[in-house]
């Protein structure tokens, strides 16, 4: 009791030291327990003075850590014999605390919530600025590989419309992971960032690879912007789509294709560019004619406004698409596509026959980077998954048993 009292003390201590306001104790002596004339002063009476009060404390330590790990919003809690009054400030000063008590590695119920509500999450500050600069560096040695979508059959909107823009037409880039060890750092540091892998394996669970080749979109003012596609009810169709499909079990939601839309320039109100259906993920029809070409219900269109450094993840189930560029500046992010371990919807992995990316896409990765870019296969046939370091990787597996089974009835490695 002793120990866990100067434990629990020392604790409450310090989380006051880290931040004052998080905690506030006040405690007070309540007689009314106690005869009604003054006891002798005896060391018996001091022993038991003394022993109360440390249970009493202990005890509303225990409550204040509770009330803290499960965020209780302000209350005031009050114990027995000796009368504790122990307030617990308001939710908005708990992530802090969180931050020093709890793995960062998993997605949190905040944000799968977010998602599941709407179908995109923005993290904000992936990148700092340096990188936004290195991006930005590298990209501007490769302008000149750029590729502008036309002729008009090219755009991915009709002319006329509101997506269709009255500018130059949009430029592509590709390349962004085989352009050596600087230029590409940037863009490889995508496949397993520490701020990105608990949503990846919240949104794709373990074992998660690339999906797309990985490329730059650019325009200038007045660029086209992209009519609305995707969902898990094709909006334009209104079939089922089961290789963008948007599923939520028992409490896991899962993405059979995820959009990560890194943005290397701002995205300020009205500038254009990335623009979402918040919610359509879940929608069960098709939408009403005109409103994939932005002619009808463009209330329901959004363009979330973000900053260079920060990360869009949208399920490929959300309907999305880009409004035309308005801003002075160029567009300029890099959009990459991720799924679960046994999903594959792009084939560029066997681009040469061999099951593998281009050559130059693994030079210089890490062992958790090198994992992404695995073919599509189950977790238990030895695939790597990434574990909560972000670096390196865990092989998941079979029994040996199981293996020198499969060789000796298929004569191969894996069934």
């Amino acid at each position: 009791s002793g120990f866990i009292y100067r434990f629990l003390r020392s604790t409450i201590d310090s989380a006051a030291d880290i931040d004052p306001s998080i905690i506030t104790l006040d405690t007070k002596l309540d007689n009314s327990w106690m005869y009604s004339h003054t006891p002798p002063v005896t060391s018996t009476w001091r022993r038991r003075r003394q022993h109360q009060r440390q249970h009493t404390l202990t005890s509303t330590a225990i409550i204040m850590i509770l009330s803290l790990l499960t965020k209780i919003p302000k209350t005031t809690i009050t114990t027995s014999a000796f009368q504790t009054t122990a307030t617990v400030r308001t939710a908005r000063t708990i992530p802090t605390r969180q931050s020093h008590l709890f793995s960062t590695m998993a997605m949190t119920d905040d944000q799968r919530y977010l998602f599941d509500l709407n179908g995109y999450i923005i993290i904000r500050n992936v990148l700092t600025p340096d990188e936004v600069k290195a991006a930005n560096d590298a990209i501007d040695k490769h302008q000149n590989e750029m590729i502008a979508r036309q002729p008009a059959a090219l755009r991915n909107a009709v002319p006329g419309t509101t997506m269709y823009g009255t500018g130059p037409p949009r430029q592509d880039l590709g390349g962004v992971l085989e352009w050596g060890k600087d230029d590409s750092r940037v863009f490889k540091s995508i496949l397993a960032h520490r701020k990105l892998l608990p949503l990846y394996h919240g949104l794709l669970g373990k074992g998660y690879r690339m999906d797309h080749v990985p490329f730059v979109i650019a325009g200038e003012k007045g660029a086209e912007g992209f009519q609305l596609h995707g969902g898990t009810v094709d909006c334009v169709s209104g079939e089922y789509n089961h290789h963008l499909a948007y599923t939520c079990m028992n409490g896991n939601v899962r993405c059979a294709l995820l959009g990560v839309n890194v943005m290397l320039v701002d995205h300020d109100e009205g500038y254009g560019g990335f623009c979402v259906v918040p919610g359509s993920h879940k929608s069960g029809f098709k939408m009403p004619p005109g409103m994939v070409d932005g002619e009808a219900y463009g209330e329901f269109v959004i363009q979330p406004k973000t900053k260079a450094g920060d990360v869009v993840l949208f399920s490929e189930g959300t309907v999305h698409g880009a409004l035309p560029w308005n801003a002075e500046t160029q567009r300029r992010c890099c959009l990459y596509r991720f799924a679960p371990a046994t999903s594959g919807y792009g084939r560029s992995y066997m681009e040469d026959g061999s099951m593998s990316w281009p050559a130059k896409m693994y030079d210089d990765l890490d062992e958790a980077q090198k994992s992404v870019l695995e073919p599509p296969y189950a977790n238990r046939l030895d695939r790597p998954n990434i574990n909560d370091d972000g670096v390196t990787v865990t092989v998941t597996t079979r029994s040996t048993e199981k293996k020198a089974h499969d060789r000796a009835v298929f004569g191969t490695k894996y069934f």
